[in-house]
């Protein structure tokens, strides 16, 4: 018998980007979607969240000028190039943001050029599926953050009933100090933000704590339990809690304090039982680093479409496994991120669990912006081999009369 002959794939050439296009959606103002088009047609999909008009502005006046003209296909020459010149002022707002969007554009017209999904470009595939969460946020058919404070246990069997075996809420933030910042939240997230918490009655903490004491009677140990503290707590707070969540089994707390200390956040880790999820907030794997070094965390939660891409996801992943920790992407914004963070756990070992928010994929708005929703079904994600991130935003969303655009193109 003869060698087999090997598959003809076909390999880059020697494209370049000619235009950045951005989208933004009257319904989702915090949104930021980005187009990268090569000369050779390819059409790579990016987005990132916050403060869109400040990131529409570095991808058009700073990246722009920057990327246009050069081979989409040298990712890592790209993200040096933005990162060193935003570091030079200051990089972690919204130029990581937008330079975040770009680079997951980027990996997807690598995999359209090269027929393969970006799973496999980033090392191959090491899962067939990962298992989800559902974080109880309130939108569209479903009410889940107000169930899950009035009603937990119930909501618990009713997300078993859908095949989700862990969710995700906040019990205690509602007695955090309030700072109502709706106009730039959104109003489902203005209770998530505000200073830090120094005092927790115990009255309070039982009240919180029975949320999660509801959902352990109902369901039992059925259901995997996330607490997210949104930096509402400071140490001491933070350590009070944990102590009262021990008995209970979380599988994690989650930025219960504010990221930028790593050696609080040790503190913290050392004083509770209970493990310590940190931080979609962080820029880069440089902030990664404090924070492993002084074993201030045993989970990493990274936000692709903030922390610096794929790009600088994969690189945080493999530091998180140099620890023999695992990862957990973060979610809260758009179907590019979750998409996005599926072909990274797809292709690394350490990743332990994914967010999602079935209020956005189950009848959501998710379906009227991309192509393709999330493979989701028995509370799993299951990974699709279609080239590229697999999806695109649609023509019909991109014609919408409240569907704005901004193009800078090539000279």
């Amino acid at each position: 018998m003869g060698i087999p002959a090997k598959p003809q794939v076909a390999a880059p050439g020697n494209d370049k980007i000619v235009k950045l296009e951005t989208f933004r959606w009257k319904q989702q103002p915090n949104i930021v979607w980005v187009e990268v088009t090569t000369e050779q047609g390819f059409v790579g999909l990016g987005e990132t969240y916050y403060v869109p008009g400040a990131v529409e502005a570095v991808i058009h006046e700073m990246a722009a000028p920057l990327i246009l003209g050069k081979n989409p296909f040298h990712i890592e020459d790209v993200w040096n190039t933005l990162f060193v010149c935003a570091n030079f002022f200051g990089y972690a707002g919204a130029e990581m943001r937008a330079y975040s969007a770009i680079d997951i554009a980027l990996w997807d017209i690598f995999g359209q050029a090269t027929g393969l999904p970006v799973h496999t470009l980033l090392g191959g595939k090491t899962r067939d599926s990962i298992p989800i969460y559902n974080t109880c946020i309130n939108f569209g058919k479903y009410t889940d953050m107000d169930d899950s404070l009035a009603r937990p246990g119930e909501l618990a069997e009713e997300l078993l009933a859908q095949g989700i075996k862990a969710m995700k809420l906040w019990p205690w933030d509602r007695f955090a100090p309030q700072l109502k910042v709706e106009a730039i939240t959104g109003p489902a997230g203005w209770a998530a933000v505000g200073p830090a918490g120094s005092y927790l009655s115990l009255e309070d903490l039982k009240k919180g704590l029975w949320c999660v004491e509801d959902i352990r009677h109902k369901v039992g140990d059925r259901m995997e339990i996330m607490i997210e503290g949104h930096s509402r707590w400071d140490l001491n707070c933070a350590i009070k809690i944990g102590k009262a969540l021990e008995p209970l089994q979380p599988f994690w707390m989650e930025d219960m304090m504010q990221p930028d200390s790593p050696d609080d956040l040790a503190r913290l880790a050392d004083s509770v039982r209970v493990p310590q999820c940190v931080s979609e907030r962080l820029f880069t794997r440089y902030a990664y680093r404090q924070i492993l070094e002084r074993k201030a965390a045993h989970i990493v939660i990274l936000d692709l479409v903030w922390t610096g891409g794929l790009t600088e996801g994969r690189k945080i992943a493999h530091l998180a496994d140099t620890y023999h920790l695992p990862i957990a992407p973060h979610d809260g914004t758009g179907p590019v991120t979750i998409l996005s963070s599926m072909h990274l756990c797809a292709s690394v070992t350490n990743a332990a669990t994914i967010e999602t928010e079935r209020a956005f994929y189950d009848g959501g708005y998710y379906s009227e912006v991309v192509t393709n929703n999330l493979p989701i079904r028995d509370g799993r994600m299951w990974i699709w081999d279609t080239p590229g991130l697999g999806t695109e935003l649609r023509p019909d969303f991109k014609a919408r009369a409240d569907v704005s655009s901004r193009i800078t193109r090539l000279s």
